[in-house]
């Protein structure tokens, strides 16, 4: 589907609050506590995809001497709000379940099979949109919870056919209690993910070891130190580090340093930052010193 990421999220974002309507009006009028927290996943639903659109436009803002590395993380700090927001919604929808389970109320069946069914029939309209293969991890994040608000309505289907030809009416609750464990489940990815970046963590699918060794395994480097890899944003990942080299010219180290950052780069570094640093035999007539490592790892200087 050719259309941008941005269009995809307008549309499915209006889309996800048609649904959310109808989903809290049904669940009102058929007394279904699975239909009003699969509408509750909605609300979430909602936030993210809010999130991914003004993260996307945000994106596109330059950086300024305000923000040397962009405004990235603004959508971060969004994200780990709703994952929060998961959180404190499955909680709620326990508490309920739980009521409900001690005391089962008296359920409109049709009314709430009609609304779940038309949730689920428009949630497959936002996934189709979004589509399933995507680069953008933005667009991904948004499409995974897409995926699971459609599993959420067929959750709310199947307790409503149970109760239609059964009459068990705790089918509803224990609905309740696996959308909401959907929810949470979410949540705390949400958050561990959002909070990982924020502490600078290695960022996922990455290995300094990996990257360092690489890097000593070129022509002309004796040593690689002083390392930090980070993530920007959930994808932008930054690498900075001390290189130590021979003693060559000044073009013949830039060579060198262009063949690091183009290894970082295929490896999926977005930004790097390398301090060259030259090693000589005579220290008296050059700006550094030889500077090894001992089989310990500590600094030796000759």
């Amino acid at each position: 589907m050719n259309m941008s990421g941005e269009k995809r999220l307008a549309i499915t974002f209006l889309v996800t609050i048609l649904i959310l309507a109808g989903e809290v009006v049904g669940g009102y009028l058929s007394n279904s506590l699975a239909l009003l927290s699969d509408a509750g996943h909605m609300v979430t639903d909602a936030l993210a995809i809010a999130m991914g659109f003004v993260a996307a436009r945000i994106c596109k803002k330059p950086s300024d001497k305000n923000a040397t590395f962009g405004y990235q993380r603004v959508g971060l700090l969004a994200a780990l709000i709703n994952g929060l927001s998961l959180l404190v919604i499955a909680v709620f929808i326990f508490y309920e379940s739980y009521e409900r389970l001690m005391s089962p109320p008296r359920i409109d069946i049709p009314v709430m099979l009609g609304i779940a069914v038309l949730g689920l029939v428009g949630n497959l309209v936002m996934a189709f949109i979004l589509g399933h293969s995507h680069e953008d991890l933005n667009l991904k994040s948004v499409w995974l919870h897409v995926l699971g608000d459609t599993l959420s309505s067929v959750g709310v289907i199947i307790s409503g056919v149970i109760i239609y030809f059964t009459g068990w009416t705790y089918a509803d609750p224990i609905a309740s209690v696996l959308i909401g464990g959907i929810i949470i489940w979410d949540g705390i990815r949400l958050v561990r993910d959002t909070i990982s970046i924020f502490l600078n963590l290695t960022p996922k699918g990455f290995s300094v070891e990996a990257l360092v060794k690489n890097i000593t395994t070129m022509a002309d480097v004796l040593d690689v130190h002083d390392v930090h890899l980070w993530p920007v944003a959930h994808n932008h990942v930054a690498f900075s580090a001390h290189v130590l080299v021979d003693d060559k010219t000044l073009k013949e180290v830039e060579a060198t340093k262009k063949n690091i950052e183009e290894m970082l780069r295929e490896n999926g570094v977005d930004h790097s930052t390398l301090q060259i640093e030259c090693s000589c035999v005579d220290c008296d007539n050059s700006l550094y010193c030889q500077i090894k490592h001992d089989e310990n790892g500590e600094i030796q200087d000759h």
